[in-house]
């Protein structure tokens, strides 16, 4: 059974999807009907650009939203999974990619999105970190202990054993950072982000997004989407609503996700978008998937 798969902000570089523009019709259709959408030129971005000008939030989301969900429904074959998933962003692309939301409507709320995420990313300094082999547990109780003091600090990214990423004001960070690594993290990693994603801190965003997403209509997809917020498969449209609106401030559950469309039956994943990250993680989830 074929999984699709779809990547989050970070994954997208210079030159993002020209080729698929160059030599597809269905393609540039596409992203000719994405600069309409968003009222300028993101393809000029996406193919020309500087790094710096793709790292900005109000253009990564949606560069990489465009070119995963375009490279899923322009391939050779036809496209017909048997479940989908993405990782943070990745989820919007997920849900459009199986029907649940047109092109149009999952662009336009993930420029939403992003607009919501980069005024709340402005409200408080804030930023993320991954840490390095260190089971989940220690580094939540280290995010707890550091929470119950004052600060804002949460696991937000469950991206594989060994790796997760925690979320939270810039001094709960610090203070996480040296109290995982003397608890025996290998590493502490601070990442390049503009502000805490999934944590309480996009609240604001949340409830903006939140509007925009009930008043949006919402499908019943092709096949099971497994959404971020509890790894489960769902088809229901008020479920999908539900999850999405809730995504912004919940853990990402990649490592439960993966193992539970395996369980389920998945025997291939098929990652759509810009990089390779997610095979990355998957192969670090399953060993099985790593052969």
């Amino acid at each position: 059974m074929k999984a699709f798969v779809f990547p989050g902000q970070g994954s997208q570089f210079s030159g993002m999807g020209k080729e698929l523009y160059e030599n597809s019709r269905i393609a540039k259709e596409y992203f000719d009907r994405a600069n309409d959408i968003l009222g300028f030129s993101i393809t000029d971005i996406m193919f020309n650009g500087t790094n710096e000008e793709l790292k900005q939030t109000q253009v990564t989301q949606p560069a990489v939203f465009i070119h995963s969900v375009i490279s899923a429904l322009s391939l050779e074959e036809e496209f017909t999974p048997a479940m989908t998933a993405g990782h943070s962003l990745g989820e919007l692309s997920a849900v459009t990619a199986a029907g649940a939301l047109t092109f149009e409507d999952g662009l336009t709320l993930v420029h939403k999105r992003a607009l919501a995420m980069q005024k709340a990313c402005e409200m408080q300094q804030s930023t993320m970190a991954a840490v390095i082999a260190l089971p989940d547990d220690i580094v939540e109780q280290v995010c707890k202990e550091i929470n119950d003091k004052g600060n804002i600090v949460v696991a937000a990214n469950y991206n594989c054993p060994g790796q997760v990423a925690i979320s939270g004001t810039v001094e709960g960070i610090a203070l996480a950072s040296e109290a995982l690594k003397a608890a025996g993290a290998k590493r502490v990693i601070p990442l390049s982000v503009s502000g805490a994603f999934h944590s309480p801190l996009m609240q604001p965003a949340k409830e903006e997004l939140e509007a925009a997403i009930m008043a949006t209509t919402i499908h019943t997809p092709i096949c099971p989407i497994y959404q971020n917020v509890d790894a489960k498969p769902h088809t229901s449209p008020q479920e999908i609503r539900n999850n999405l609106i809730a995504q912004l401030t919940s853990p990402v559950r990649w490592t439960a996700t993966v193992k539970n469309m395996i369980a389920a039956g998945a025997t291939e994943f098929i990652e759509c978008g810009p990089g390779t990250v997610l095979q990355g993680m998957i192969k670090k989830i399953s060993e099985e998937m790593s052969k």
